[in-house]
């Protein structure tokens, strides 16, 4: 095994969680108007100091802007990460719907596939159906 797969493991997870926040703070304020910490932490069934932390390595990286107890907001950056997420997202489901996976198993892989399929494979779905 080479070390060099364990990095790009470890790159992936963290990837993933900066895009199912942006995902999920976009869907939030879609639905409400807002995002607030304490609607992450529900909707993600964590603590609000684990929110807190996210949002703030979010905020270095450039995703979101926040302040102490108000909304959190996706930046520039972060809504188009948000938007490639949910577009990611939804070719994997297709593709998996489209080899015969239920609607319900097919959403539920997608949510883990989408995060660490990479643009070879993702190419080939496209190809596969017709996009």
């Amino acid at each position: 095994m080479t070390p060099n797969r364990f990095q790009r493991t470890r790159e992936d997870h963290s990837r993933e969680r900066a895009e199912d926040y942006v995902e999920l703070i976009d869907a939030l304020i879609r639905e409400t108007g807002e995002a607030r910490a304490t609607d992450l932490a529900d909707r993600l069934g964590i603590s609000h100091v684990t929110v807190s932390k996210t949002i703030q390595r979010l905020q270095r990286e450039g995703l979101v802007t926040s302040q102490p107890y108000r909304s959190i907001f996706l930046t520039e950056r972060g809504s188009d990460l948000a938007a490639a997420s949910r577009e990611r997202h939804a070719l994997v489901h297709d593709f998996l719907v489209a080899l015969g996976i239920s609607e319900e198993v097919a959403e539920s892989d997608a949510e883990g596939i989408e995060h660490h399929v990479s643009e070879e494979t993702l190419a080939a779905m496209r190809r596969y159906l017709g996009r």
